[in-house]
C-alpha cells in the first residue's frame, strides 16, 4: 500500500505526540504519587513528634506527678490522634502502612490510660499504682516504636520513588531519541533527498539542459511530481525543436529579405543609370555619362562590400588562440580607428594592465566595431569610455564600451543584434556588425548585453573566460 508523504508525516508526528503523551501521562502519575508520598511523611512526621512531645509529658508527670502535665500530654495524643484519622482519611489508599486502625485503637487506649491518672488524682490519690505506670509506659513505648517505624518506611519508599522517578524518565527520553533520529532520517531520505533532485533538475531546466530526472521510487507525492516534471520536460523538448525549427525559419526569412533589400538600393540605381546611358547614348555629354558610371561602379562596390559583410557574417574558420595583454589588445584597437575618431569625442581608457587572456584575435575586430558604433551615436562629439576589470569567481573579465550618444531606443534595443537590423541612413552600414560580433562572443564562450538611456548613453558589456581550448572551428 503506498502511503502520501502527507501521510508518512502524519503518522511520524502522530506516534511522536503518542509516545511523548504516554511518557507525560506516567511522568505526571508519578509525581502525584511522589507528591501524595512527601504529604503523607510530612504529616507521620507531625504525628510521630506530637506522641513524642505526649511522652515527654508524660515522663515529666511520673517524675513529679504534677497534673498539668498529664493535661499537656493528653492535648498532644488528641493532636496525634486528629492528624492520624486525617491520614487515613486523605491518604489511605496511598500510604503503605495498612494497619493505621490498629494505631488509632492503640493511641486511643493509650489516652484512656493516661485520663485515668487524671481520676485516680481526684479520687486522692497522690501516685499512681506501679502496675499503671507500666502499662502507659508500655503503650508509650509501643506507639512511639510503630510509629518510627512507619515514618521509616514511608521516607524509604519516598527515596526509592525518587529513584525510580529519575530512572523512568530517563528511559522515557531513550525512545523520544530514537523516534526523533528516525524522523530526521525519514525527512532527510524521503523528503530532502527528492525535494534536492527535483531542485537540481530544475536548475538544470533554468539553464536550458532539459534532460530527464531521475526516478524517484517513494510511492507518494515526490514520485508522481517528478513523473509529471518528465513530462513537462519531454513536452519542453519537443517544443523546444518546433520553436527552432520555426526561428531557423524566420532568421532565414529575415536574412534573405535583409540581403534582398539591401542589394536592391544598388541594383536599382545601376540599372537607372544603364537605361540612361542607353537613351543618351549617341549625344555628347560625356561628363554626365562618365558621372552615371562613376555612380554605376560606387553601387557596384557598394554590393561587393555588402556581400563580403554577408561572407564575414557567415562563414567558418578556424580561430587560433593566443594568450594576449588585454590592454595592449585595446591600445591595438584604438590605433586602428583613431583616424575616424573627430576631434570633439574624448576617447578614455580604463583597463589595467594585468589581464592576461587567451583569445582569438577576432576580439580585436569587437573592440574595433563597438568604438565605431559609439563614434556614429555621437554626432555632436562627446566620450567613449572603455573599461576592464577581473571577475575571479567567474574565471574572466568583463569588458565595456561606453559613450555618451543619443542612446537607442527600448522599443528597438531587443532588435539590434539581428541581421541586417541598422538605424543608419542607406548606404551608411550593412547591419551586420553586431551580428558579426555577437557571434565572435559566442565563439569565445563569452557573452554581450547592452543597457542603454535615450539623450544620456550606452554601453556594451562583454564577459569572456580567461582560458578556452586550443583551435576550434568558429
Amino acid at each position: 500500500m503506498k502511503i502520501s508523504i502527507r501521510g508518512k508525516i502524519f503518522l511520524a508526528f502522530t506516534i511522536f505526540i503518542g509516545l511523548s503523551a504516554l511518557i507525560w501521562a506516567r511522568s505526571y502519575y508519578s509525581q502525584y504519587i511522589l507528591n501524595q508520598k512527601i504529604q503523607i511523611i510530612e504529616r507521620k512526621y507531625d504525628l510521630f513528634n506530637a506522641i513524642l512531645e505526649a511522652r515527654r509529658y508524660e515522663k515529666n508527670y511520673f517524675l513529679s506527678f504534677d497534673r498539668k502535665n498529664i493535661a499537656e500530654a493528653l492535648d498532644y495524643v488528641n493532636q496525634a490522634e486528629d492528624i492520624l484519622r486525617n491520614i487515613l482519611k486523605e491518604y489511605g489508599k496511598y500510604t503503605l502502612a495498612k494497619n493505621l486502625d490498629q494505631r488509632i485503637i492503640e493511641l486511643v487506649t493509650y489516652k484512656e490510660s493516661l485520663a485515668d491518672l487524671i481520676e485516680l488524682q481526684e479520687e486522692g490519690h497522690l501516685v499512681a499504682p506501679p502496675e499503671s505506670i507500666e502499662l502507659i509506659r508500655k503503650q508509650g513505648r509501643i506507639l512511639t516504636s510503630e510509629l518510627e517505624k512507619i515514618v521509616k518506611k514511608e521516607s524509604e519508599f519516598t527515596r526509592d520513588l525518587i529513584g525510580k522517578s529519575q530512572t523512568i524518565h530517563f528511559l522515557a527520553l531513550i525512545p523520544v531519541f530514537i523516534l526523533s533520529v528516525l524522523i530526521a532520517l525519514f525527512l532527510a531520505f524521503n523528503v530532502n533527498r527528492p525535494l534536492k533532485t527535483i531542485e537540481n533538475a530544475i536548475t538544470k531546466i533554468a539553464r536550458g539542459d532539459f534532460e530527464n530526472i531521475p526516478e524517484i521510487k517513494s510511492g507518494d507525492e515526490f514520485e508522481s511530481l517528478v513523473a509529471s516534471l518528465n513530462n513537462m520536460i519531454s513536452e519542453l523538448n519537443k517544443r523546444s525543436k518546433q520553436l527552432v525549427q520555426a526561428q531557423k525559419l524566420a532568421s532565414l526569412g529575415r536574412l534573405t529579405s535583409g540581403v534582398a533589400h539591401e542589394l536592391n538600393n544598388p541594383l536599382n540605381n545601376i540599372s537607372t543609370s544603364i537605361q540612361i546611358l542607353i537613351e543618351e547614348l549617341e549625344e555628347n555629354n560625356l561628363e554626365f555619362k562618365k558621372e552615371l558610371l562613376v555612380g554605376a561602379e560606387k553601387e557596384v562596390e557598394r554590393g561587393k562590400e555588402i556581400v563580403r559583410s554577408l561572407l564575414e557574417f557567415a562563414r567558418e574558420r578556424t580561430l587560433t588562440l593566443k594568450q594576449v595583454n588585454f590592454l595592449d589588445l585595446v591600445n591595438s584597437a584604438i590605433k586602428h580607428v583613431k583616424s575616424e575618431i573627430p576631434k570633439n569625442i574624448r576617447l578614455k581608457v580604463e583597463v589595467p594592465d594585468n589581464i592576461q587572456a587567451t583569445v582569438g584575435l577576432r576580439i580585436r575586430s569587437v573592440i574595433i566595431n563597438l568604438i565605431a558604433n559609439a563614434v556614429h551615436a555621437m554626432k555632436d562629439g562627446g566620450d567613449i569610455t572603455i573599461r576592464a576589470y577581473n571577475e575571479s569567481n567567474k574565471d574572466g573579465f568583463s569588458f565595456q564600451v561606453t559613450d555618451t550618444g543619443e542612446g537607442i531606443p527600448q522599443n528597438i534595443i531587443t532588435k539590434i543584434f539581428d541581421p541586417f537590423f541598422t538605424t543608419k541612413e542607406v548606404g551608411k552600414g550593412s547591419g551586420l556588425g553586431l551580428s558579426i560580433i555577437y557571434g565572435i562572443m559566442e565563439q569565445h564562450d563569452g557573452n554581450i548585453s547592452v543597457s542603454s538611456e535615450v539623450g544620456k548613453g550606452t554601453t556594451f558589456s562583454c564577459f569572456l573566460p580567461f582560458n578556452q581550448p586550443d583551435q576550434r572551428d568558429l
